[in-house]
C-alpha cells in the first residue's frame, strides 16, 4: 500500500488545527452522512461499534446544548455550523451478533462485568470519535473537539433514557484560520516513545 500524499497527511493531522471560530458556511446533512460512512469503517474490538452521534445543527438543538457548556465553550459552539455529540451506547454488546456474524457469541466477551462494558464502550467509542475527526478533515471540514461541558446535563437533555452517554463534543465547520494562535509544542519521539 502506497503512503498517502503529504498534502493529505497535513490535512488530517500534520497541519490540522483545533478551531474555535467559524466561517458562515453550513455543513449539510449529506456531508455528515458521508463522514459517518467513512468513520464507521475504522476498526473496533470485535467490530463492536459503540459510538453514537448526535449532530446539533439547528437553533433549537443549540439552545438545548448551550446551558450545559462551560462559559468558554458557548460562543465557539453556538457559532459552529454543526456540533457532534460523540457518545457511546452502554448496551453496544446487544448489536455484536449482527456486527460480528461469524461469531455471534462474541457478545459475551464484553459482558462479564459493568467495568468491562464501560471500558470497551469508552475505549472503542473514543477510537471512533478520533476516526470521525480524521474523516471530517478528509472531507474538508475543520474540527473543534472539546470537553468543558456538564456530562450529566448533556445526557439528561439528549439521552434521557440513559442508554447512550456522552464522551466528548466536536464542533465542525470551516474554520477561520485568521484567529488561530501559534501552534503549541508536542513531545518528541524520545520523550514519549520507547522501543522494546
Amino acid at each position: 500500500m502506497d503512503p498517502i500524499s503529504e498534502v493529505a497527511r497535513n490535512r488530517i493531522l500534520g497541519e490540522a488545527r483545533t478551531h474555535s471560530t467559524w466561517l458562515d458556511k453550513p455543513v449539510p446533512e449529506s456531508l455528515l452522512r458521508e463522514i459517518y460512512d467513512l468513520t464507521k469503517m475504522g476498526p473496533t474490538s470485535a467490530n463492536c461499534c459503540p459510538a453514537r452521534f448526535v449532530f446539533v445543527t439547528s437553533d433549537a438543538g443549540k439552545a438545548r446544548l448551550k446551558s450545559h457548556l462551560i462559559e468558554g465553550n458557548v460562543e465557539k459552539t453556538m457559532t459552529a455550523p454543526a456540533t457532534a455529540i460523540i457518545a457511546y451506547d452502554s448496551e453496544f454488546y446487544e448489536r455484536v451478533p449482527e456486527l460480528h456474524p461469524h461469531n455471534p457469541g462474541a457478545r459475551d466477551w464484553f459482558t462479564d462485568s459493568e467495568q468491562s462494558i464501560y471500558d470497551n464502550a469508552m475505549r472503542n467509542g473514543t477510537l471512533q470519535g478520533a476516526y470521525f475527526m480524521i474523516a471530517a478533515r478528509a472531507f474538508g471540514l475543520d474540527c473543534g473537539p472539546m470537553s468543558g461541558f456538564d456530562p450529566a446535563g448533556v445526557n439528561g437533555e439528549f439521552f434521557p433514557d440513559g442508554q447512550f452517554r456522552v464522551n466528548f463534543l466536536c464542533n465542525l465547520g470551516y474554520g477561520d484560520g485568521s484567529t488561530l494562535h501559534p501552534r503549541l509544542p508536542r513531545l518528541d519521539f524520545d520523550d514519549a516513545c520507547q522501543t522494546a
